[in-house]
């Protein structure tokens, strides 16, 4: 079925009301392309490999979880970006971002979608008082050692997570969110957690972990963010009767350590570990938006 690219718009902004957000990019409609839509291909990143595997799909526009135009980039259309932006125009593809509303979102949300796929019930947000708030409180329903969660984390999402912390620690309460939100382990903190989970982690998140005495997981900034953008993507499919799929371009990152070598539990001194290796491009984020519009 085929739906205008007016009404595929207007759904996605009814379902994830990004008027309510303060972010760092644009929300919604970045680069026009088709007026009709058949095809919609769903992924995290706008990068090259996603818009080819798109072109090869047929696809009529691509909605993604981190789209162009970030807070604090430079303006000009060169290099990468020329590029990126020139795939899309010369094939009559649009491409739709939506970045805080697609995190915070209670149904579709990449919060929500790792709450269901790790068995979280969730409680609240990480700050009741802030309707745009990203982050989640919740609990495991029997409480369990962190060395099954960790098994559980790597089973649903495919890759071993970063542990800092105790593998024996019994936890029930844990806070969460997807993406670059180690900074809002302090949030965590606050709210009582004994774990948090998030994609990334920073040298500070360390201290913070061991010094709080919180478990810290950091399951990887794609590896977090894959299962929003699909949920979104099918209530698209079901909502207008548009075909839709999702296209997964991997990417490793953990941080301050990139891929599976970043797997261990670690606890006391990270002296030896990738932990240790001094990264200048890293600094403690603010916030999320803040990182990802890096």
């Amino acid at each position: 079925m085929t739906v205008s690219l007016q009404e595929l718009q207007q759904s996605l902004d009814e379902i994830l009301e990004p008027e309510k957000f303060r972010d760092y990019c644009p929300n919604g409609l970045q680069v026009e392309g088709a007026a009709e839509v058949s095809l919609l291909v769903t992924g995290v990143t706008a990068c090259q490999a996603l818009l080819d595997a798109a072109v090869e799909a047929g696809a009529d526009a691509i909605l993604v979880h981190h789209g162009y135009f970030w807070k604090d980039e430079s303006p000009v259309i060169t290099g990468m970006k020329r590029r990126r932006i020139a795939a899309l125009l010369d094939n009559d593809i649009s491409l739709l971002a939506y970045h805080l509303p697609l995190d915070a979102h209670p149904q579709f949300g990449n919060n929500a979608s790792l709450a269901r796929l790790l068995d979280i019930t969730v409680l609240d947000s990480l700050d009741p008082g802030d309707p745009a708030e990203v982050g989640n409180i919740g609990e495991f329903a029997d409480g369990m050692p962190m060395g099954e969660v960790l098994q559980k984390i790597e089973t649903c999402l495919g890759r071993k997570p970063l542990h800092i912390g105790d593998a024996a620690r019994q936890v029930r309460k844990v806070a969460f969110c997807t993406g670059a939100a180690q900074g809002y382990i302090d949030h965590a903190v606050r709210a009582g957690a004994e774990l948090y989970i998030t994609g990334e982690v920073s040298e500070h998140t360390v201290h913070v972990a061991r010094e709080e005495g919180i478990e810290f997981v950091a399951a990887g900034h794609h590896a977090t963010e894959r299962y929003g953008v699909q949920s979104l993507g099918a209530e698209l499919e079901r909502r207008l009767g548009l075909e839709h799929r999702f296209i997964d371009i991997d990417n490793p990152v953990y941080g301050a350590c990139f891929g599976s070598t970043a797997s261990a539990t670690i606890s006391g001194s990270a002296s030896g570990s990738c932990l240790s290796r001094p990264n200048s491009s890293l600094r403690t984020p603010v916030s999320k938006g803040e990182v990802l519009g890096a």
